[in-house]
């Protein structure tokens, strides 16, 4: 009986060598899987450094177009102010305008009998003008017609 301790003591010693043979290639192959992840984890990182200095970067320009927009929007609130203070003062011109002619149309209607009148007389001083400087020639050549027969008479 000693010989059967003896053969299940082989059998334990094969069996434990058997699982420590397993238990070592499956630590291998778990080695070789951590190598791996570790391996993956490593280029991730680059990659996420990568994305890291791309994003910084275009946040810079990000943050330098915004700055260049907004001193543009600022040069351009200027423009727009002055297009309305300009818009504004022709308005006043225009009012001001509308307002002289619609004095000077009132005027003009109040005025406008006296105007009529001044016309009128105007016309008949201008008519008599006319007529007296017709009389005047008339007589005129009246007198150079009597002063040639005189003279031709005085001749003779």
């Amino acid at each position: 009986m000693e010989w059967l301790l003896y053969v299940s003591a082989f059998i334990a010693a094969g069996a434990f060598a058997v699982l420590v043979i397993f238990v070592i290639s499956t630590l291998k192959a778990v080695t070789k899987t951590l190598e791996s992840v570790a391996g993956t984890v490593e280029g991730m990182e680059k990659q996420i450094d990568g994305i890291s200095k791309e994003s910084t970067v275009l946040l810079h320009k990000t943050n330098l177009l915004a700055d260049d927009i907004q001193r543009k929007s600022d040069s351009l609130n200027g423009v727009f102010d002055s297009a309305k203070e300009l818009g504004d003062s022709l308005k006043t011109v225009n009012q001001s305008v509308k307002r002289m002619s619609d004095a000077v149309s009132q005027r003009a209607n109040e005025n406008s009998e006296q105007v009529a009148q001044t016309v009128k007389w105007a016309n008949v001083a201008m008519d008599v003008l006319a007529k007296w400087k017709a009389k005047r020639a008339e007589a005129e050549m009246k007198a150079n017609t009597v002063e040639k027969t005189m003279r031709k008479h005085g001749e003779e």
